[in-house]
C-alpha cells in the first residue's frame, strides 16, 4: 500500500486530537536532561498509553493465573481476556479465522517459527529462497540457518540509491527452484514502504507462498492479510503500543495445518503416552508453554486503542508529519537522508558530514530527544550505502511538528559542536 493511497484512505473529516492522544502516554510528560522528551525511536519500540497500562495493572492485581486449564474463576477470567485479545487481533488484521492467529513472542519468534517448521519440513537441497537487501536480521538469519540445515540457497533482491527494490531483478530470481519468498513490508532502517501486492502477485503465479514481516506496518498503517493474500504475516506487539514480549503469526490455514509443531509440552498436546503424543489443533498447536498472558492481554488492549483512532487517521496523520519532516530536514546543510524512496512511512534515517551518528545520538539526549544510531540490525543496508551506521528518527501516532522542530534545533547543536 503506497502513501498516496494511504492518505487516499483516510477521513479528511475526522478531527485528530494529538493533544488528547499524547495525554494517553504517561512518559511523554517527563523530562530528560532538563528538557522535555522528545520521543523519536518508535521504530525500535513504541510507547504505551494508560489504557495499555491500566489492564497491565488489573490483569496482575485481580485475575493473575494461567489459562485454558484451570476451571476456577481466575483461570477462567484470564483464558476469557486472552481469548478475546487473539479474536481482537484477527479482526485487526481481518484474518479469516482465529485458527490463523498464532501467539508468539514477538516477529523473530514468528519468523523462525515458519523457518523450522515450514521450511525444514519443505525445503531440500538446491531449493530457493528469495529475500531482500533491506531486511532486517530477523528476516535474514532465520534462512541462512535454514539453508545450513536443508541445503537450499538464498536469494536477494537488490535495492537502487533510493532505497526501493529493483523488481525486474525480483522476477528474474522467480524459478522453478523457489518456494519461499520472505519481504519486510516496511523496511526499518529505510521506510520504504514495499510494494508488496505485487510481490505476492508474482510469486503466487508461480505457486510459491510469500511471508511478510509486518513489524514496522501494523503500527502505522491499515493491514488486511485476506487483501494482501499472503501466506504467512508476522508482527510484535510492542511497536504497535502493547507490551514487549508478544508478537503474532498469521498464516493461511491449509499451511499451518500441514505444518508440524515447532516447540513442544503444555498446550500444544491433545495427549500423551510414552509411546505416542497427539498434537493440539490449531492455533495452539504451535503454542507451547506458559505464554506472557498479561502481554497478549495488554496487546489486546493497545489494538483497542490505534482502532479507536481509526488506522486510517493514524496514516494520514503521520504522512504528512513525515512530509514536513523530511522538507525541513533536507534543508540542513550537511544532513543527507539515507532511504528516499517515492513510498515511504515515518523512517528519517539520516548522516552527517565527517559526524559519526553514535555522537549525533548523545548530543541530542542532552537535548531531550530520543532517536536510534548504529546499524539498526541491518546491515547489509549499511554495507548497501557504504557507511558504517544511520541516525534514525522514526515516527509515531503521538508525535508533533514541535517533535521535529526540537529535533532539527538539537541537531543543529550538533553542527555547532563539530564546527
Amino acid at each position: 500500500m503506497t502513501a498516496k493511497s494511504l492518505m487516499k484512505q483516510a477521513t479528511q473529516t475526522v478531527t485528530y486530537d494529538i493533544e488528547k492522544i499524547r495525554d494517553d502516554f504517561p512518559i511523554l510528560k517527563q523530562q530528560v536532561n532538563g528538557k522535555p522528551l522528545v520521543y523519536l525511536d518508535n521504530g525500535a519500540t513504541a510507547q504505551k498509553p494508560q489504557q495499555v497500562i491500566e489492564v497491565l495493572d488489573q490483569y496482575y492485581r485481580e485475575y493473575n493465573s494461567n489459562i485454558h486449564r484451570g476451571v476456577h474463576t481466575l483461570s477462567e477470567k484470564a483464558t476469557g481476556a486472552y481469548e478475546a485479545a487473539r479474536l481482537k487481533i484477527k479482526n485487526f488484521i481481518n484474518a479469516e479465522s482465529i485458527q490463523q492467529v498464532i501467539l508468539t513472542s514477538g516477529t523473530t519468534a514468528s519468523i523462525n517459527l515458519v523457518a523450522q517448521s515450514y521450511g525444514r519440513s519443505t525445503l531440500k537441497q538446491g531449493d530457493e529462497i528469495i529475500i531482500t537487501e533491506m531486511e532486517h536480521h530477523s528476516n535474514i538469519v532465520p534462512w541462512q540457518m535454514l539453508c545450513e540445515q536443508t541445503g537450499a540457497k538464498l536469494k536477494v533482491v537488490p535495492i537502487n540509491d533510493k532505497g526501493e527494490l529493483i523488481m525486474e531483478e525480483y522476477e528474474s530470481l522467480l524459478n522453478d527452484r523457489t518456494r519461499l519468498v520472505a519481504v519486510v513490508h516496511i523496511s526499518n532502517a529505510l521506510g520504504t514502504i514495499n510494494p508488496v501486492e505485487d510481490i505476492i502477485k508474482l510469486a503466487h503465479n508461480r505457486g510459491i507462498p510469500v511471508l511478510l514481516d509486518g513489524a514496522q506496518a501494523v503500527p502505522h498503517c491499515p493491514v488486511d492479510v485476506q487483501a494482501l493474500d499472503c501466506d504467512f504475516y508476522c508482527f510484535s506487539g510492542h511497536k504497535l503500543f502493547g507490551p514487549t514480549g508478544t508478537g503474532v503469526l498469521y498464516g493461511k490455514k491449509a499451511l499451518l495445518e500441514s505444518m508440524p509443531p515447532w516447540q513442544g509440552g503444555g498446550d500444544m498436546i491433545r495427549t500423551v503416552r510414552f509411546d505416542e503424543t497427539t498434537y493440539n489443533d490449531l492455533p495452539y498447536k504451535f503454542e507451547a508453554g506458559t505464554p506472557d498472558i498479561a502481554g497478549v492481554i495488554g496487546t489486546g488492549a493497545a489494538i483497542d486503542y490505534v482502532s479507536a483512532i481509526g488506522m486510517d487517521n493514524i496514516a494520514h496523520y503521520e504522512s504528512e508529519l513525515l512530509a514536513y519532516a523530511t522538507e525541513i530536514m533536507s534543508a540542513i546543510d550537511g544532513l543527507t537522508l539515507v532511504g528516499t524512496a517515492d513510498n515511504k512511512a515515518g523512517i528519517l534515517s539520516f548522516v552527517m558530514k565527517d559526524i559519526h551518528p553514535h555522537d549525533i545520538g548523545t548530543i541530542l539526549d542532552q537535548h531531550g530527544v530520543a532517536i536510534r544510531t548504529g546499524h539498526h540490525c541491518a546491515m547489509p543496508v549499511m554495507e548497501r550505502y557504504e557507511i558504517p551506521a544511520t541516525a534514525r528518527a522514526s515516527l509515531a501516532l503521538y508525535n508533533t511538528r514541535d517533535d521535529i522542530d526540537h529535533l532539527v534545533e538539537a541537531i543543529n547543536n550538533v553542527r555547532k559542536v563539530f564546527a
